[in-house]
């Protein structure tokens, strides 16, 4: 079955960085899009950025120039590098391909 786990979030300063994780299984990994999402309190999801299989990016307006999506095929293996988080950076992050999703993890920026 499919399974995106992801991990790397936690408590960081305004201006910190941290790099999330995503390892899939039960899918052909290297010759399919994954996308990062990302809920805050009491807003809906959004996306942050997503990466074809041959590495072509999108990102949100919010993010460019601080978030970097990258993949390891190798690895079965998506990331996101953010760096200068901003408060309103705080939210739960998910790991997403087709319809499926992760189980998120917490990115909390402190002030």
């Amino acid at each position: 079955q499919v399974q995106l786990v992801e991990s790397g979030g936690g408590l960081v300063q305004v201006g910190g960085s941290l790099r999330l994780s995503c390892a899939a299984s039960g899918i052909v990994f290297s010759i399919t899009a994954m996308g990062w999402y990302r809920q805050a309190p009491g807003k809906q999801r959004e996306l942050v950025a997503n990466i074809t299989s041959g590495g072509s990016t999108n990102y949100a307006d919010s993010v460019k120039g601080r978030f970097t999506i990258s993949r390891d095929n190798a690895k079965n293996t998506v990331y996101l590098q953010m760096n200068s988080l901003k408060p309103e950076d705080t939210a739960v992050y998910y790991c997403v391909w087709s319809h499926y999703w992760g189980q998120g993890t917490q990115v909390t920026v402190s002030s």
